[in-house]
């Protein structure tokens, strides 16, 4: 008997339309790179004969293993390719920065440098030429306030701290002795929000009463009278860059009476209000890009948009519309380079306004010339469609915060979970890289280290995790109840809540 051959099955219609036929893979050619030190351009290791597609993550990885070093530490590079002179045009870049592959970014430059036949020198950056040592202990133990501290925030240089309570009162502790420094006594209402001035000139507090201050740390006076002008309490602070203003940086608030407001810190006046939104504003953050690089204000509110602004006069760019729900946090990519200006792991103090204002600015361009200045929910340079969606958390999202040096983002949530995002660029951006899990509440704050290797997160204790293994590296307990702020500078984890006390 013959034996009967299946059905073919039946093609696949997609709204009528027959399936495409897959497209065949694309072969990719092997070259010949050299990889050499971005400062002395001496060889890393022998050149390697590799196919060009190999991803930006490759590439790193197989210069981990080439290194020389004794120890184990992976070092996290940035990959460019200079351009020859003759390949060159006036005004415009000299290098190719490698942020997917060879292939991609530099056989299919549009300068047509290079080809299959060159030998490729491929300068490797370090992105992490420091190592910050892990917080295993509780070194100091301060008290002083008198109700739950709701905030707390280490100024740019690492020398101070400044901590916001229920009590009505913001205080200054001196991170070298460990000890008190000044309070600021002249909110009359619960300190919601504590923000430092990029060149630790200035400390901004807002607060329930709606007023905003300015103070001076190293006297403790205020700065002149309250900032009035919000009809409810201050959400959120934001200073503006300084690598766009280093001599009199302006301040942004936003606020529950749905506005967001700019003042001139100078004269303490208002320069002007952002008036779109139809609920609270709950976070404002100052980008450092913008239209021609004057910088742009980010927006989040209740109403479940986000708003971007030209933060030279107030000008509404874009409406972001695809959120359901309440948008209660943001992060950009360029946070902890807005956030320390001019200052980095050297220690270096500048001399003038001028001087701090071109260390910023290099610190900021050496970021974005990796990836874009992003926000989760990311206007995308004019579109106004989210570029990816960060799906994953059980129960409403509390904080999210970048990496210092962009390539990840972490989230914290109410389902006691941390959930780890690849965002370097490279591949899918955003791809969920790993969930880290130990808290049995809800995890409230995120703090990252300065050199983007730890995490420690604020739930009803604080824990760090090493990104290493996606564990938890310390745990930080102490606290008598539950931690609301957390904040990581140097090897300093600090960390306040509703038992009224500052651990360090």
């Amino acid at each position: 008997m013959a034996t009967l051959l299946p059905p073919p099955k039946r093609p696949k219609l997609y709204h009528g339309v027959a399936e495409p036929e897959p497209e065949p893979l694309k072969k990719s050619p092997n070259i010949v790179v050299q990889f050499v030190n971005e400062h002395d351009g001496t060889p890393i290791a022998p050149a390697v004969n590799l196919p060009a597609n190999v991803a930006r993550e490759g590439l790193e990885a197989l210069v981990n293993q080439l290194r020389t070093k004794d120890d184990d530490e992976h070092v996290p590079f940035g990959f460019y390719v200079a351009l020859p002179e003759t390949a060159t045009k006036p005004n415009a870049p000299t290098r190719i920065v490698i942020s997917k592959s060879i292939e991609v970014d530099v056989l299919a430059h549009a300068s047509h440098a290079f080809s299959e036949e060159d030998v490729l020198v491929v300068r490797c950056a370090p992105q992490s030429v420091f190592k910050v040592r892990p917080a295993t202990r509780c070194s100091a133990t301060l008290s002083g306030h008198s109700s739950p501290i709701l905030c707390t925030s280490f100024s740019p240089t690492g020398n101070l701290l400044a901590t916001g309570s229920g009590d009505t009162h913001v205080r200054l502790w001196d991170l070298f002795t460990e000890t008190p420094s000044h309070t600021l006594i002249g909110h009359s209402g619960w300190v919601l929000c504590v923000e430092w001035d990029p060149l630790e000139r200035k400390l901004s507090s807002g607060g329930h009463d709606g007023h905003i201050r300015l103070w001076d740390p190293k006297t403790g006076k205020p700065l002149g009278d309250a900032m009035k002008g919000h009809s409810k309490w201050v959400t959120s602070l934001a200073w503006e860059p300084i690598h766009l203003n280093s001599s009199a940086p302006r301040l942004a608030s936003s606020s529950k009476d749905g506005t967001v407001r700019v003042w001139s810190t100078a004269t303490r006046k208002l320069e002007y209000a952002l008036g779109g939104h139809t609920a609270s504003v709950n976070v404002v953050k100052w980008g450092g890009g913008g239209l021609n690089g004057h910088g742009v204000l980010y927006t989040a509110s209740s109403d479940r948009t986000v708003r971007v602004w030209d933060a030279r006069g107030g000008k509404q760019l874009h409406i972001l519309k695809d959120h359901a729900h309440w948008v209660t946090t943001l992060a950009l990519n360029t946070d902890f380079v807005l956030r320390t200006g001019p200052f980095d792991h050297t220690g270096k103090r500048p001399s003038s306004d001028e001087e701090a204002q071109a260390l910023a600015l290099k610190r900021y361009t050496a970021l974005v010339s990796r990836t874009p200045e992003l926000l989760i929910s990311e206007p995308g340079g004019g579109k106004t469609k989210p570029l990816t969606r960060l799906t994953g958390h059980q129960r409403q999202v509390s904080h999210v915060a970048f990496s210092p040096d962009g390539r990840w983002a972490a989230s914290a949530g109410w389902d006691s979970a941390v959930r780890l995002w690849d965002c370097s660029g490279a591949g899918q951006l955003g791809k969920f890289v790993a969930t880290l899990r130990g808290h049995v509440g809800p995890v409230y704050r995120l703090a990252w280290s300065a050199d983007s290797r730890m995490l420690v997160s604020a739930s009803k204790d604080a824990t760090i995790w090493d990104l290493k293994t996606y564990k938890i590296k310390s745990d930080l307990p102490g606290h008598t109840d539950e931690v609301y702020c957390v904040d990581f500078v140097a090897d300093k984890v600090v960390s306040g809540g509703r038992d009224r006390t500052v651990k360090m």
